[in-house]
């Protein structure tokens, strides 16, 4: 599969392109919750699993149980 360049995104181009403080993209990928991966020391996003992310919304959490568990 050949990648043109511009479907691959650096940090501060998903920034640019979703409007959020840096700080934000940086936490929401390192959490797992954008798609992103790491290349060396810096991060790559793929365009199209940017936008897929965007259209399917917010993500619910799961609901974590309390109390005793045996």
């Amino acid at each position: 599969m050949d990648e043109s360049p511009e479907t691959i995104m650096t940090l501060d181009e998903v920034v640019a392109y979703l409007r959020l403080p840096k700080s934000t993209v940086y936490r929401l990928v390192q959490s797992g919750k954008i798609p992103g991966q790491k290349a060396g020391r810096q991060w790559r996003f793929h365009r199209d699993a940017i936008d897929a992310w965007l259209s399917a919304g917010p993500t619910k959490k799961p609901r974590v149980a309390r109390g005793r568990h045996r």
